[in-house]
């Protein structure tokens, strides 16, 4: 990740978290959409070989988190900050839903430090903790069962933070070279050729054939690798080798 990067601005806070192996999953939720700042308020048990295990292939944002005394130590610095919650709360900081608390953590963060802040397992964040964060956001989930893992939680809002900052373009394939036009009539010729020699190919009473074999493969878009890949097979079925 490059330090350019605005996703590097953005930490994320855990309060009194009880089960290591959920700060171990939370490293690992982080390090798939490319956060990497964890900050531990008085967790219970830490470090742990649990939350080794959960973390599988983020050890490393485990090994650089930070452990504070309290939240505002852990929240010094940044700008902005947002509480995590599934419950309502009777008081005036604003409630949204994660996906436009991403779009305020996205904006801030672009420039200077923002953090996402999320409670305790059993009982999530007192009032106290909300009250130290500007706007509190809630996963819309069913109105039945709204209860979620916490690292599921710092799943999603990772998620929606990825999504706000950089989009939600897939990983593209390295482009590769596209035949030229020479290279595809050659392609043709050879093609022709290896039909009239198979006998698929009778001239006399099947004159479409060539052209609609010139338009699947003009859909097909041919690389410079894949026209070497068909004439070797043209050439492997009129001098195929002896096994």
């Amino acid at each position: 990740m490059s330090a350019a990067d605005p996703l590097a601005n953005v930490r994320v806070v855990l309060c009194g978290t009880a089960h290591p192996g959920n700060i171990g999953a939370a490293a690992r939720a982080l390090k798939t959409m490319g956060l990497s700042r964890l900050v531990l308020v008085a967790p219970q048990r830490f470090p742990d070989p649990q939350a080794e295990w959960l973390a599988v292939g983020a050890a490393d944002l485990l090994h650089a988190a930070r452990v504070c005394s309290s939240l505002d130590e852990a929240l010094e610095g940044s700008v902005f900050s947002v509480a995590c919650s599934a419950r309502v709360r009777e008081i005036a900081t604003p409630m949204v839903t994660a996906r436009e608390a991403a779009a305020r953590i996205a904006e801030v963060a672009r420039s200077q430090p923002a953090a996402l802040v999320f409670g305790n397992e059993a009982y999530g964040l007192t009032g106290a903790e909300v009250r130290h964060c500007q706007l509190l956001a809630t996963i819309p989930a069913n109105p039945g069962y709204t209860s979620l893992n916490v690292a599921a939680a710092v799943q999603v809002l990772a998620y929606e933070v990825r999504l706000a900052l950089h989009g939600d373009e897939a990983p593209r394939e390295r482009a590769q070279p596209l035949a030229s036009h020479e290279e595809l009539e050659r392609f043709y010729e050879h093609l022709e050729r290896t039909l009239l020699a198979t006998g698929f190919l009778n001239p006399s009473c099947n004159k479409k054939l060539m052209p609609r074999l010139r338009r699947l493969f003009g859909r097909a878009r041919l690389e410079e690798e894949e026209i070497s890949i068909l004439r070797g097979l043209l050439k492997s079925l009129v001098r195929p080798r002896q096994r």
